[in-house]
């Protein structure tokens, strides 16, 4: 039994971790035809199926400020799964943790054992979303200074705005910034104004950043103003935030190396210089003769 909570642990690590590797995005969908083994793909669809269907049920527990929360995290995660789908993957991740731990439960712990399931259930798939919300806006920052850049040039070369988001969004390599500008750009087409589809981006991920980045661009829009001027000063005052950030990592990186250094460096070394003296002492005791022993 205790096999099997070990292989349950590092069975959650694993996921764990592969939950922080960076996402890679693909890059836009091409045509292609159909690959031979096209069987195993509909096996997978039908698979889909069905767990789409038994995730039906959740339906009623998905309503109001929950399913909101959810479809929003989902949204920013970019996690192709609806709300009920993500509680039916909760639910099985706690019955699983229960079906496991079930043979090495006392009849007293019951109580405990349900919370703990419950709790298991409940808070991996969560802490796996905000992981990759948290990653996800870390990208978004480090990349939104580069695609304001290309904005001003392609404004400055002569383009509008309009023509410049579309350049960006068409010459840029696939990323995280690149795909929400597409976003915008496809929003803006069907028929929301400028105005709303540069709010929703920056309402979407509530960034001071992108916020700071929609702002000026509304302004600027109901002003009047050159949008050339405002893009080159937006700019400048992104690139110095994140030096500013660089180099507020740059002062918590010793306080971060003095853990591992406290807990794996020091007793190493405390080891190493007093192991040889305390073995020495232990086999020619001076205080032995003393006691007479």
């Amino acid at each position: 039994m205790l096999a099997l909570l070990l292989l349950f642990a590092y069975l959650c690590v694993v996921f764990f971790v592969i939950g922080l590797i960076p996402v890679e995005w693909e890059k836009r969908p091409k045509l292609a035809l159909a690959p031979a083994g096209a069987g195993g793909s509909r096996k997978k669809k039908t698979a889909l199926t069905h767990f789409r269907k038994l995730a039906m049920v959740n339906k009623p527990l998905c309503a109001g400020a929950i399913r909101q929360r959810l479809t929003k995290d989902l949204a920013m995660a970019r996690v192709d799964l609806s709300p009920e789908e993500f509680i039916f993957i909760k639910e099985i991740l706690a019955g699983s943790f229960l079906f496991i731990t079930f043979p090495s439960i006392k009849p007293d712990q019951i109580f405990f054992w349900l919370c703990m399931g419950f709790t298991t259930g409940y808070l991996l798939p969560e802490f796996w979303v905000k992981g990759k919300i948290k990653r996800i806006k870390a990208v978004i920052v480090k990349e939104l200074p580069d695609a304001i850049d290309l904005l001003g040039l392609c404004v400055n070369a002569g383009l509008d705005f309009m023509l410049s988001l579309k350049w960006v969004v068409e010459k840029s390599p696939p990323s995280v910034m690149v795909e929400e500008l597409n976003t915008v750009l496809q929003e803006i087409n069907v028929g929301k104004t400028r105005r709303d589809a540069i709010k929703d981006l920056a309402a979407k991920y509530e960034l001071p950043d992108l916020s700071t980045f929609a702002r000026t661009l509304i302004q600027a829009d109901k002003m009047g103003t050159s949008v050339t001027e405002a893009l080159n000063i937006l700019s400048e005052d992104m690139r110095l935030a994140r030096y500013r950030r660089g180099e507020q990592l740059a002062l918590k990186a010793p306080m971060k190396m003095l853990v591992p250094l406290l807990v794996f460096i020091f007793p190493v070394v405390g080891i190493l210089v007093a192991g040889p003296i305390l073995l020495d002492f232990m086999e020619n005791n001076p205080f032995k003769n003393l006691t007479g022993r």
